[in-house]
């Protein structure tokens, strides 16, 4: 008998299902690791725009006069 079978066997109904992060939650480990990497690019995403803003206005909008800069 193999490994595959062994597992079979003893998983039952289960072989072959992703495991759940917790058992009472109905989230998977592929779609937590999903909303991780979303959230970790939109983070990202979120500071290079915080980033520009910042230099827009910092540098780039009193040289159009926008703001005196005293």
């Amino acid at each position: 008998m193999g490994e595959a079978k062994r597992r079979k066997a003893a998983l039952g109904e289960k072989y072959g299902q992703e495991s759940k992060v917790v058992s009472w939650l109905p989230i998977t480990k592929n779609q937590a690791e999903k909303f991780v990497k979303w959230t970790t690019t939109g983070a990202w995403l979120g500071i290079g725009i915080a980033i520009a803003v910042w230099v827009t206005v910092r540098f780039i909008g009193p040289g159009f006069g926008w703001w005196q800069v005293y």
